[in-house]
């Protein structure tokens, strides 16, 4: 293996040398305590409100507004379960799609067995939510919207400012789990009138283990964790300084290259779909062909399973996704691929491949090209695909 093509992205990214290069001394010279009160922490102090000031600055927030968090999963369980316990005397009914991460589902079945009501809203075959369904679904008891920015396996962008107006005009609180937009395509959180948003460093070429929660000012949610009087009383725990400030920095990073990205991004994405459209037949896109985020791209190859094509690609330096759950020791297909229409043995055929501004032509090329030959090769092992032939003939 010559090189690695890493088509991972929404995974994770890598970590960008500016970035590292911010952190490091945070690990070894100005490393006190940001909520000690000697002046030696200051230096920690003022590093966590810079990088506040910043991340809030992104999505068009107040610095105050931002709490730091270990991640895009502990936010998506901190803007549930809180906002279950502080509004259960209002009502106990939330509001959420079948396509959500398992951050969002997984919390929004535990607060079920705990006598709450949740609306799972259907979407189309694109993946987007019907507003008027959603209108359709709020009740007198209704609590909270939980609909995420952006699909992470298909990439698929929802109506976020329309639910946001919806939610607003019915006085319900809305959450979006922003981990694959944030840094990708530009949020506005007043304009949105999102209530609660979620965000991840390492989706943004930041550290893994830092994300962040936005709650808006007025908004009566509870403490997440107890322990400690770190991010106003909401969530103890010492800071991660070296976390924090790098997440600031790929923030600042993200936001100065947004436009820039975006367009790089969609070109070399589209490019990748034609192709794959054009040349490897029995082939679907998964995903809004428009609103979708620049860098991903999911595919479904009829006849094949994910789990084997990975391996081949892997063998030739290419890193992808499935969207099979097989890998975790489930042998049910991505939950996303049925919930927009798909049946197994289709969607047990996925792949998610993801891009960054490092990624050129030549490596779509040679993705496609040895894409081609695995599917060429998988097929040809197929008595499913055998006979599919013979009937087309």
């Amino acid at each position: 293996m010559s090189k690695l093509i890493y088509l991972d992205n929404a995974a994770t990214t890598a970590v960008s040398k500016e970035v590292v290069d911010a952190m490091l001394p945070y690990f070894t010279e100005y490393y006190g305590n940001p909520s000690a009160i000697y002046s030696f922490a200051n230096e920690s102090g003022k590093a966590v409100a810079s990088a506040r000031e910043t991340l809030a600055g992104i999505i068009g927030a107040k610095p105050e507004e931002i709490y730091f968090t270990g991640g895009g999963s502990e936010s998506d369980n901190w803007a549930i379960k809180a906002t279950a316990e502080a509004y259960a005397s209002k009502g106990k009914h939330i509001i959420t799609t079948k396509i959500e991460h398992h951050a969002v589902l997984h919390t929004c079945e535990y607060l079920e067995k705990k006598g709450y009501e949740v609306t799972y809203l259907d979407v189309d075959e694109n993946g987007l939510i019907n507003p008027n369904e959603l209108e359709k679904a709020i009740r007198e008891d209704t609590i909270l919207i939980s609909i995420m920015a952006a699909n992470n396996e298909i990439g698929t962008i929802e109506p976020i400012e329309e639910i946001g107006k919806i939610a607003k005009s019915h006085g319900v609180l809305f959450h979006t789990d922003a981990v694959q937009a944030f840094g990708h395509i530009k949020i506005d959180v007043d304009k949105m009138n999102i209530d609660m948003l979620s965000a991840s460093g390492h989706k943004i070429n930041g550290p893994k283990g830092i994300g962040l929660m936005y709650i808006r000012k007025g908004v009566k949610i509870r403490s997440f964790i107890h322990g400690g009087a770190q991010e106003r009383q909401r969530r103890a725990g010492t800071h991660n300084v070296p976390g924090i400030v790098g997440f600031g920095v790929a923030a600042k990073l993200a936001l100065e290259n947004m436009e820039a990205r975006i367009k790089y991004e969609t070109e070399l994405r589209d490019y990748l779909i034609k192709r794959v459209m054009e040349e490897i037949p029995y082939t679907r896109l998964n995903g809004d062909k428009e609103k979708r985020l620049p860098n991903n791209a999911n595919f479904c190859f009829r006849f094949i399973e994910g789990e084997s094509l990975l391996i081949l690609l892997d063998q030739n330096g290419i890193c992808g996704s499935s969207g099979s759950a097989c890998t975790s020791g489930s042998l049910d297909p991505s939950h996303v691929l049925l919930a927009i229409g798909l049946p197994h043995e289709i969607a047990h055929g996925s792949l998610r491949l993801t891009l960054s501004d490092q990624i050129k032509k030549e490596d779509i090329d040679f993705t496609v090209d040895r894409l081609k030959e695995i599917i060429e090769r998988l097929r040809s092992m197929s008595p499913l695909y055998e006979d599919f032939i013979k009937k087309q003939k």
